[in-house]
């Protein structure tokens, strides 16, 4: 089968489409015939090495944790699935979705793709609304409750915003001035253009207190405390990239990624399919253009998901 391989840690330049053996499904896997990935942060992380002393990664490496396909035959102790069924999955550090073929776990990080929901939106569903669900089940948005989403329009920002617009809270967003009103869309009550405003002093002229919560996809560490100072005395600051244990402040510090609860795969890709959770894609390249997407996924501002198509 044909897949983007990295030989080693490295650059994204040295990846390149090869030929590898098809797997074969063990136990409680799936075989995929993949019709579409998408890109993710992570993938260029795995790639490069940057995160190699807790998360390495076999070579030669299939980088793509997020995809949508045909299931083209199970392994043992598989009963949920069955060849012929459309799904979507998470394949989170095994990874192997950049390729013609790729193997699932059959559990809880996948599910069967509704059938008004496309391959291509499909795969870009899973890591971005799987993170955004578990930050915010820290956050624990309620009607009123108040939420500054900074980073939002990525693929895990633009999930966020719309899961806390569902859960009744007012939502604040970051981003550029241009993503106004495509962040209203989403569901944000109100933007900020963090280029050419002080967003913590932005968000204490409307809510002198703070917010109740404030999800930074954006800054990690130290740097954490600048988003922490928008929070209200008993609120959360809550990340997936790491920080401090605490801040010097009355704000508990919350740090998670991506998680696969049973059923909320299944649950946010309904959603989508009802049209009640937008799925927004911000470039497509064929399979034979693999590597440039990812390249273009670090150079650009990225608004939404990248989709590589078999």
């Amino acid at each position: 089968m044909k897949a983007l391989v990295a030989r080693t840690y490295g650059p994204l330049e040295q990846l390149e489409i090869t030929d590898l053996p098809q797997p074969v499904p063990g136990p409680g896997q799936l075989l995929v015939r993949v019709q579409a990935a998408a890109v993710n942060p992570v993938d260029v992380k795995l790639i490069t090495g940057a995160v190699k002393d807790f998360l390495p990664v076999p070579h030669p490496f299939v980088p793509g944790v997020d995809l949508s396909g045909v299931v083209e035959a199970v392994g043992g102790d598989v009963e949920r699935f069955a060849p012929g069924d459309a799904v979507i999955a998470w394949n989170g550090v095994p990874s192997g979705a950049f390729a013609e073929y790729a193997l699932v776990r059959a559990d809880d990080s996948a599910a069967v793709r509704p059938a008004g929901l496309d391959a291509h939106r499909g795969a870009a569903l899973p890591t971005g609304a799987l993170t955004a669900a578990a930050l915010l089940d820290e956050a624990k948005p309620r009607t009123g409750s108040t939420i500054l989403i900074v980073g939002a329009t990525g693929g895990i920002g633009g999930f966020a915003v719309q899961l806390a617009e569902r859960a009744g809270a007012v939502v604040l967003a970051t981003g550029h001035g241009d993503d106004r009103e495509r962040l209203a869309r989403l569901g944000a009550d109100d933007v900020v253009d963090h280029r050419a405003e002080d967003v913590t002093r932005w968000v204490h002229d409307r809510f002198p207190e703070g917010v109740d919560a404030v999800i930074d996809l954006v800054a990690a560490g130290p740097d954490l405390a600048s988003s922490a100072a928008a929070v209200r005395p008993g609120g959360v600051l809550i990340s997936p990239l790491g920080g401090p244990p605490a801040f010097d402040r009355d704000v508990t510090a919350s740090y998670t990624g991506t998680t696969t609860p049973p059923g909320r795969l299944a649950a946010l890709a309904a959603l989508a399919d009802e049209g009640a959770l937008r799925i927004e894609i911000a470039a497509e390249y064929p399979f034979t253009e693999a590597r440039q997407a990812l390249l273009d996924f670090t150079r650009l501002h990225v608004r939404g998901k990248f989709v590589i198509t078999s």
